[in-house]
């Protein structure tokens, strides 16, 4: 058991601080070894590329205009204005999606329009709103133009051999862009995590089930399921294991051959009828990691390792295993999905003021589920969503969230906060 501090007469290892937890977990997962895979364009949305990746071609492969207008000689209009224009004789035009044919002589242009190829012989392009036309053959130009201007260059976006994207980078729509543009019709990334979900207790019923008395729907493991899914994560779930701990020791065992993370709630905290810390310890190699962390709220979070699979036992309660998901799991995910930094901060923030006096007990992490109101001329109120741990819809209201540090015993109203949004 690699939990550090005294036990009480309850049995129950010292609180730890959230980053140190964190900092327990990811020096435990350093060494992690991750598949890879390679996939379609199309398919590497979001995935991360797990190799450099060189451009193979010039891009643009070729001169191109960027406006509507005639490619010239930039020569040719030099000192051009409204008052003294230069004539230019229209030799030809530019056709969509062909090569030009001909070349660009003294006195001469080409109509272009955008995208359009440079014909040989100009180099630059004038905006037809700097043209006044004399005649179907020829034009005023009534504004010089520089060499290059209103044109992309060959390679002036990325040239050949040239670094297109890093290893460990996250592929979003414009880097699909720019891969298709490159004619890049697959990349090598790392494979999808894999997660495996249970829930633990023998008054949970399957939330779609209608509960006899007694029992209650289990709302864990479709909220983290989803939450795993937006991450990117292949999951799997195990459904309700019961309370004996020859069945739930079974179910995780199997989970955590089978996947790269295994999140379990209930059964984290201390009690008789509470068997996470048994089961992980007996899964072994090297089993605990840390048992209780200094979050409100969150506190009973366990977390484990077992032959590199991440095992995560989280609270019962709904709020607090959102919580600790957002703060321990999620960052696993991360560095199992090939991220190279993982991180806690990937919703945007805000600055807010909270709207009243905030009580905090010092030496934990307080997550402080707010909404927001728009204030005129001012920045908006952080109005706290209070309600137990339990309560789901605490999370459904709030549209976002802050942390009080550690050390702090509250904050008074008026108060800048950093507001973690909800998505």
């Amino acid at each position: 058991m690699a939990t550090d501090g005294l036990k009480d007469m309850l049995g129950r290892v010292s609180l730890t601080p959230v980053d140190k937890a964190k900092a327990i977990l990811l020096e435990a997962l350093g060494n992690t070894s991750i598949e890879t895979e390679r996939c379609s364009l199309p398919d590497s949305l979001d995935r991360i590329l797990s190799t450099d990746l060189l451009s193979p071609e010039d891009l643009p492969t070729h001169p191109r205009s960027t406006m509507d207008g005639f490619a010239v000689r930039a020569a040719d209009t030099f000192g051009a204005s409204s008052s003294m224009p230069c004539y230019l004789e229209i030799d030809g035009d530019v056709d969509m999606g062909q090569m030009p044919t001909g070349e660009v002589f003294q006195g001469k242009c080409f109509r272009i329009a955008t995208g359009g190829l440079l014909p040989k012989g100009s180099d630059a392009v004038v905006m037809f709103e700097h043209t006044i036309p004399v005649d179907g053959k020829m034009i005023e130009v009534v504004k010089s133009v520089g060499v290059g201007i209103n044109l992309i260059n060959r390679g002036e976006d990325i040239e050949q051999g040239k670094p297109a994207l890093p290893q460990g980078h996250l592929l979003r729509p414009q880097d699909l862009g720019l891969l298709a543009g490159l004619g890049i019709a697959e990349v090598d990334v790392y494979r999808r995590p894999k997660v495996g979900i249970l829930s633990t207790g023998d008054e949970i019923v399957h939330w779609s089930e209608s509960p006899p008395p007694g029992k209650i729907r289990d709302i864990n493991s479709i909220t983290l399921s989803a939450s795993c899914t937006r991450l990117g994560a292949e999951v799997t779930d195990y459904g309700i294991a019961s309370d004996s701990e020859e069945t739930f020791f079974a179910t995780l065992e199997r989970a955590t051959l089978e996947n790269n993370v295994v999140l379990f709630s209930g059964g984290s905290s201390v009690g008789m009828r509470d068997l996470g810390e048994r089961v992980i310890e007996k899964l072994g190699n090297p089993g605990i990691l840390v048992h209780g962390v200094a979050l409100k709220p969150g506190k009973p979070v366990i977390i484990g390792l077992s032959n590199g699979t991440a095992i995560f036992g989280l609270p019962g309660h709904p709020v607090s295993a959102m919580v600790c998901f957002d703060l321990f799991v999620q960052p696993a995910l991360q560095l199992f999905a090939g991220f190279a930094q993982p991180t806690t901060n990937l919703t945007p923030s805000i600055t807010a003021v909270i709207d009243r006096n905030i009580n905090s007990a010092a030496g934990r992490l307080d997550f402080v589920r707010v909404q927001l109101q728009e204030q005129e001329n001012s920045q908006p109120l952080a109005i706290p969503v209070l309600g137990k741990s339990g309560s789901i819809s605490t999370l459904s209201r709030a549209h976002g969230y802050f942390l009080i540090d550690e050390p702090a015993q509250g904050l008074n109203k008026g108060t800048q906060v950093e507001v973690h949004l909800l998505s």
